[in-house]
């Protein structure tokens, strides 16, 4: 075999095996806004049935009424959002002068860091609990979005590995035409930084649009409820109602899939960590 054919082989076996592994993870979608569409009959069907007959558009209707979709939509978008725009603001900051900026005890505080990206969840669980409970925040959204305005851990490491690959003949060059600290980070480093920044916020955006535990935690009234919450709601004590479940599933899928879709080249950028050319 030629080098030419040998590499047209392996391009077509690498194709092959992606397309084999995207179908672990797009027939469960597929399934999801299948049984969206049917009649609860057709839900448990043996043989399974892919196509509902007839299509139950219905289901989507019903489900925005069963539940006050969209109070939840709205709650959903802004804690998602402001969660974001927290994550953007500060843990590019944070992140620069762990790479950039020689200070005194930077690389214990980075080792401190990296030490609470190693501590589970579950055992901080009770006492942010305990905490938020103490500052009155319990039963209001502030738990969901005030801890992102001081940074994360792991998206801090993330953006220093990113800044690190940048070059600092810029970072000098910016110094010497006379341009403070705060004005290189703002005006040079993070335009470079973008997707990497990008590909951080859509991290934070997805955890936080699908987040269920900490709306369950901190959220005692039924207006403030998020989507992940109601979906909850369609488990009755007659039967779950699969096909309205499954619908509003697909409502929150989608918002997630298109901005994937429209960011996806530079959401790529940015977790490769490569600098500039």
């Amino acid at each position: 075999m030629s080098a030419k054919g040998k590499i047209k082989f392996q391009k077509t076996l690498s194709h092959l095996c992606l397309i084999i592994a995207s179908c672990f993870f797009i027939i469960p979608f597929i399934w999801m806004v299948s049984t969206s569409l049917k009649p609860i009959t057709q839900v448990f069907s043996y043989p399974p049935e892919w196509i509902p007959k007839p299509f139950q558009w219905s289901n989507y209707l019903d489900a925005m009424e069963y539940i006050p979709f969209f109070t939840y939509l709205n709650n959903t978008v802004v804690i998602t959002l402001v969660s974001t725009l927290g994550v953007v603001l500060t843990c590019p900051l944070v992140a620069y002068s762990f790479a950039k900026l020689e200070w005194k005890g930077r690389n214990v505080f980075f080792f401190i860091t990296i030490a609470v990206m190693m501590i589970p969840g579950q055992v901080t669980m009770i006492p942010l609990f305990l905490i938020f409970n103490k500052m009155g925040w319990v039963g209001t959204p502030l738990p969901l979005i005030v801890p992102a305005f001081f940074g994360v851990p792991f998206y801090i490491f993330l953006l220093r590995q990113f800044f690190l690959g940048l070059p600092n003949d810029l970072r000098d060059a910016a110094k010497i035409d006379g341009a403070s600290e705060f004005r290189i980070y703002w005006q040079i480093m993070l335009p470079l930084a973008n997707p990497a920044v990008l590909a951080v916020g859509l991290f934070q955006f997805m955890g936080s649009w699908t987040d269920f535990i900490g709306p369950l935690l901190y959220l005692t009234d039924e207006t403030q409820y998020t989507l992940s919450l109601g979906l909850q709601q369609f488990q009755t004590q007659m039967g779950t109602e699969w096909g309205l479940m499954m619908a509003v599933s697909t409502m929150m899928t989608l918002p997630i899939i298109i901005l994937f879709f429209f960011l996806q080249k530079t959401f790529i950028q940015g977790i490769t960590f490569s600098g500039i050319k």
